[in-house]
């Protein structure tokens, strides 16, 4: 966990999430971008994002299917410059906040694609696919299989019936990081 530590004390990181809370904030008030809007509740979602970076493997490139307002995967971009991230979200306004974000902290690291997971196209190998409150994991596994290869590890964020969810699936090694109320699905 010295990697989360890090990462809430890096300056860079923390001005990054002040400006995206005011953005967040700004846009969701027109455009219905994420349920609460409090400051609170944004930076639990930012905690939320960032968390499992402390227990996760190391990887060059990243997928984040629904990421919506920007949970997971614009989080993890700002966390992790170095890294290649595709956000995947399908919500022409979604896309547009996305963008906007993107450009107004440079985030270079990014390509933000508005379709649906399973019409995504990459000829590039994604280290990591994550996902959060999109779908059940079968399906999440099912409609990433052609963006996967056996090298792909996979972080899905999930609730309380994670261990029912991928019960019969044949996961190995699957490991389950219970923080708060989320339980983090990483094989």
């Amino acid at each position: 966990m010295d990697d989360l530590q890090h990462m809430i004390h890096d300056s860079q990181f923390t001005d990054k999430c002040e400006t995206f809370i005011k953005l967040l904030q700004q846009w969701g008030k027109v455009h219905n971008l994420s349920g609460s809007l409090d400051r609170g509740s944004i930076e639990a979602n930012i905690e939320d994002s960032i968390y499992p970076l402390g227990f996760v493997e190391d990887f060059g490139s990243f997928l984040d299917v629904g990421t919506g307002a920007g949970f997971p995967g614009l989080i993890i971009a700002m966390a992790r410059p170095e890294v290649v991230g595709y956000l995947i979200e399908p919500r022409a306004k979604r896309v547009a906040f996305l963008h906007f974000v993107k450009s107004t902290l440079k985030l270079d690291n990014l390509t933000i694609l508005q379709k649906r997971v399973e019409d995504v196209n990459l000829d590039i190998e994604i280290d990591l696919i994550t996902s959060r409150a999109v779908t059940n994991t079968k399906l999440l596994l099912d409609i990433t299989k052609h963006l996967s290869n056996k090298n792909t590890k996979y972080l899905f964020y999930k609730g309380s019936i994670v261990e029912s969810e991928i019960e019969g699936l044949g996961i190995k090694n699957q490991k389950i990081v219970e923080y708060g109320d989320r339980k983090y699905l990483y094989f």
